[in-house]
């Protein structure tokens, strides 16, 4: 396989399903997997990306108020989280960030759970083979080695297939830097494991942008480690969904790794203690608000007439008692104990 040498300027398309106006846009590839959706798939999955935002905007409000001690905003992500979590069969694996509230979601984690990590009450709030999601990584790009690891030991165990299990590795841009993520691709191309690594390029590394990452896209990176890298509308649901199915699928199938880079936008800081206001322009931020996943699906619902103004009332609804549900479990936590941050720092207490 002859990979020529990529520059910024041939760029590839990222793929899109739905246009941001909500106009359906077809595909060869992957038109196949939306042709067997329902009208109520395609309601549930603005239902996800819409209690996360609200998921988001409250537990925000909650770090501002001091019953939080950190929050990690996942607000204009949601569709690249959402996409490609529900694409995961129920036996899959998912290794997610610290920001992947949409992740966590799709998989049945109850959002209560990531409050005791953020309010540091705890070093994480599930049990990670209840829901085949590994706990939040706050060490940047430290759970995409413990993917690929996993993955290898289902190529080792053989259980792959059609039938077969797959992961997928969450991290940002600024996470494809990491010597930890360079070191996984290659591991997972040598030995052919079923994974696939979803970037989220959200634009900014903190306060650095793509381009201080990467002379040429992410996408690029699989070609070094000689497996396929795609790029992907991170704010279209649908194409998020339908191209992470392909690769998971062709994963599980012995066809080795693939890298997707979901192209979004971070509309929020970094996290409760960044401003982002010191580094990037206004008027950036307003032009991907017009690009905002939840109104590109909404706009597709009313097109279709999928949906209408009573089922999103009802929706608001369901939302606001989420919110309340949420703070009601913040503000019943108890408080940390300071000490305890040294009880799993050896494998036997010192004295």
């Amino acid at each position: 396989m002859r990979f020529p040498p990529p520059t910024r300027a041939d760029t590839p398309a990222a793929i899109t399903l739905l246009s941001p106006e909500g106009e359906r846009l077809s595909h060869p590839d992957y038109d196949p997997v939306l042709d067997a959706f329902g009208d109520q798939q395609y309601r549930d999955l603005y239902r996800d990306m819409a209690l996360v935002r609200r998921v988001d905007v409250e537990a925000t409000a909650l770090q501002r108020q001091g019953h939080l001690g950190l929050w990690a905003s996942c607000l204009g992500q949601e569709a690249a989280q959402v996409g490609s979590a529900r694409a995961l069969r129920p036996h899959d694996y998912a290794f997610p960030t610290y920001r992947d509230h949409g992740v966590t979601w799709s998989r049945g984690i109850d959002p209560t759970m990531l409050l005791s990590q953020f309010s540091g009450l705890t070093h994480g709030g599930w049990n990670p083979e209840e829901y085949r999601c590994g706990l939040y990584s706050i060490v940047i790009g430290s759970q995409v080695p413990h993917a690929t690891g996993y993955a290898m030991g289902i190529a080792k165990d053989g259980a792959v297939g059609e039938d077969g299990e797959a992961v997928i590795a969450y991290f940002g841009d600024g996470a494809s830097s990491q010597g930890d993520v360079s070191e996984s691709m290659g591991f997972a191309s040598v030995f052919a494991a079923p994974i696939v690594f979803f970037c989220q390029n959200n634009g900014w590394a903190i306060s650095q942008p793509t381009e201080r990452q990467s002379r040429v896209p992410i996408a690029y990176r699989s070609h070094g480690y000689g497996f396929e890298g795609i790029r992907v509308d991170g704010n279209d649901v649908l194409a998020c969904y339908a191209v992470t199915q392909a690769a998971l699928d062709g994963a599980r199938t012995g066809q080795g790794p693939v890298l997707i880079e979901a192209v979004t936008y971070r509309m929020g800081a970094h996290t409760t203690s960044d401003d982002p206001s010191r580094y990037r322009l206004n008027a950036e931020l307003e032009s991907w608000r017009l690009k905002d996943p939840l109104e590109r699906l909404k706009a597709f619902l009313y097109r279709e007439q999928l949906a209408d103004r009573g089922w999103f009332a009802e929706l608001d609804k369901e939302a606001q008692v989420l919110a309340a549900r949420l703070r009601e479990a913040c503000l019943s936590l108890p408080e940390p104990d300071p000490l305890a941050m040294f009880d799993h720092v050896y494998s036997e207490p010192t004295v």
